[in-house]
């Protein structure tokens, strides 16, 4: 079950206020405080990319960004409204080849830039696509609480 879910329509003033929340969070379900900075960039990324993919294909739902906390782990996922692509495409979405609508256009460099961005200060990145949009999911470890006594 999520600890935090957030909804929120596809404007670049939100990605902000989903980077705050999700180090909050974060910070209280135990991340390391060395990694926040790391959580808040990969969330800023992974919702800008959201934003720019439901802006660039008219998506009208809102962009989610779900913050789960489990007993050794923090995830959060970034779901993007944009439906699994058909035959002929990545499994990113974007279209296979080149030509005005293949993977050398503007829009699908800054994708690609984006997700290796993520992958580059996330260690565990899962991204899926689905009938309901694609899914960022970034997985951080957490430290125990330690008891006072």
């Amino acid at each position: 079950m999520p600890t935090v879910e957030l909804r929120f329509s596809a404007q670049p003033e939100h990605v902000r206020t989903a980077r705050l929340v999700a180090a909050a969070v974060a910070r209280r379900a135990g991340v390391d405080e060395a990694v926040l900075d790391e959580v808040r960039l990969a969330v800023g990324e992974a919702c800008s990319r959201a934003v720019g993919l439901h802006r660039s294909h008219d998506i009208t739902s809102p962009v989610t960004v779900v913050l789960t906390e489990e007993e050794k782990a923090f995830s959060i996922e970034v779901g993007d409204g944009l439906p699994a692509p058909g035959a002929g495409t990545s499994a990113q979405g974007a279209p296979v080849g080149g030509g005005p609508d293949g993977p050398d256009t503007d829009a699908d460099s800054e994708d690609e830039m984006g997700l290796a961005v993520i992958s580059g200060l996330v260690d565990d990145v899962e991204v899926r696509t689905g009938a309901d949009g694609g899914v960022i999911r970034m997985t951080w470890p957490t430290v125990p609480a330690v008891a006072l006594s």
